[in-house]
């Protein structure tokens, strides 16, 4: 049976930039980015996306996420020869991919376009379960605290971190970026029930900052900290001297922003517990 995405003809000219939203579990993955000695999300998108295209196709991310950590909101763009509908880009690539990883939405964007580097900022959400018992369903897509949380200890300690910091003490040791200087635009902490979320939203993230956060906040609600350790974590400027990094299970890459321009939609997938 004849391919019903083969491209007819191949030709530089005909390259146009393709931009697409994507939701994913991580759990069953070693992070975003295609490795030797695992498997990224990026390699089964790859891998469906050229299918569709019928040709090799490699996408660049907005932010790459860790090794068990999800997204409802990730954006990718990738250059391509294939005429398809953006219909088409949709429910093809979701035929292809694996079930815990699906593609909401595809644009044709314009050749200035860069889902990493056009981003305004990106938003992260990341949740704990505060209850005595550990959960079973939502075991690999919330961080369980079997102790008691204070909120408003930690709504009090994410306030000092808001604004432009050196955040050196709450990247890992590892993180390979060029400067450590970030802009949190806001940070809060809200309680629905037995769950507790972090949100966050900042011009760009470090290697492990969201949970190295997510680590000082929660020792700080559970009192084995001062309200103002925060703040004295990241006045030291050394991640040895910061606490410890929080799993990754409850963390979500919620959504990326764009200048209008480029008419990228700031929200997809099925939403979140809170």
């Amino acid at each position: 049976m004849a391919n019903p995405y083969r491209v007819v003809c191949h030709t530089v000219s005909d390259m146009k930039k393709i931009a697409l939203g994507i939701e994913y579990d991580g759990s069953a993955y070693n992070g975003w980015q295609s490795q030797k000695h695992g498997y990224g999300v990026q390699q089964a998108v790859e891998k469906a996306i050229s299918t569709v295209a019928d040709q090799e196709i490699s996408v660049i991310c907005a932010g790459r996420t860790d090794t068990g950590v999800h997204a409802l909101g990730q954006v990718i763009h990738f250059e391509t020869t294939a005429e398809r509908s953006e219909r088409s880009w949709v429910l093809g690539a979701n035929a292809n991919l694996p079930k815990d990883v699906s593609v909401h939405w595809a644009k044709p964007v314009d050749e200035h376009f860069h889902a990493r580097f056009s981003a305004l900022n990106r938003r992260y959400q990341y949740i704990i379960l505060n209850q005595f018992s550990r959960p079973a369903i939502l075991s690999r897509r919330v961080t369980w605290q079997g102790k008691p949380l204070d909120i408003e200890r930690m709504s009090k300690a994410a306030a000092s971190l808001i604004g432009e910091h050196d955040f050196s003490s709450y990247r890992a040791v590892a993180c390979q970026a060029k400067s450590p200087i970030r802009t949190v635009h806001q940070l809060s902490v809200k309680q629905k029930g037995r769950f507790i979320c972090i949100d966050i939203c900042a011009n760009a993230f470090l290697h492990h900052m969201v949970r190295n956060i997510a680590g000082v906040l929660m020792a700080i609600g559970m009192g084995e900290q001062e309200i103002d350790w925060a703040e004295q974590v990241l006045a030291h400027k050394d991640r040895k001297l910061g606490g410890v990094t929080a799993a990754p299970d409850g963390l979500y890459f919620m959504n990326v922003a764009y200048p209008e321009e480029f008419a990228i939609p700031e929200k997809s997938g099925t939403g979140l517990i809170i």
